[in-house]
């Protein structure tokens, strides 16, 4: 990378730093690899990160980047409230990318998909690919394939995949602008 390069990138950063600490949404940092794109007329954000990585974020949500292996790039989002939508390719899915809310820990495949968290529940819905879904205290998990979807609260009662109706997918989809 040039200088110019990275002075601009640093810019960047600091620049997406003080906007995320102004708004409803916030980042641990801003250097795990994300560049903040303001969506036009809404309220989303939608960061684009290392390796084709996108998340899509409601406004209003409450994240945090993760950056588990301290490589300088997300692998992960620490979502409470609202939704975000992923579209990993599947270099992320080789490293490992996840959504973890109170209620449940959502593991890419190589996918697109939706993680919704709202009145102590989590709610998983996939466009594409596969995502495995399992509640931080269990190791049990479900894998949940294009159209598909999971409610996850904090109970002990086993997961069940459900095919979403087209209202119910199409609602949490539009919040998303998709």
């Amino acid at each position: 990378m040039t200088v110019a390069a990275r002075c601009l990138r640093g810019a960047t950063m600091v620049a997406l730093t003080l906007f995320l600490r102004q708004g409803d949404g916030f980042a641990q940092s801003t250097d795990k690899g994300c560049l903040l794109e303001s969506v036009p007329g809404t309220s989303r954000r939608v960061l684009h990160c290392d390796r084709g990585l996108t998340i899509t974020v409601e406004g209003g949500a409450r994240y945090r980047l993760l950056d588990r292996n301290g490589d300088g790039s997300t692998d992960g989002v620490a979502l409470n409230r609202k939704a975000v939508l992923i579209d990993a390719p599947s270099s992320a899915a080789l490293r490992g990318f996840e959504v973890v809310t109170p209620q449940a820990i959502a593991a890419v495949r190589g996918t697109r998909w939706a993680v919704d968290v709202a009145r102590g529940k989590t709610s998983v819905f996939v466009v594409r690919g596969a995502v495995a879904v399992r509640r931080p205290s269990s190791g049990n998990s479900v894998v949940l394939g294009p159209g598909e979807g999971v409610d996850v609260d904090t109970g002990t009662v086993p997961l069940e995949v459900r095919r979403w109706p087209v209202a119910r997918r199409d609602a949490l989809l539009r919040r998303l602008g998709q």
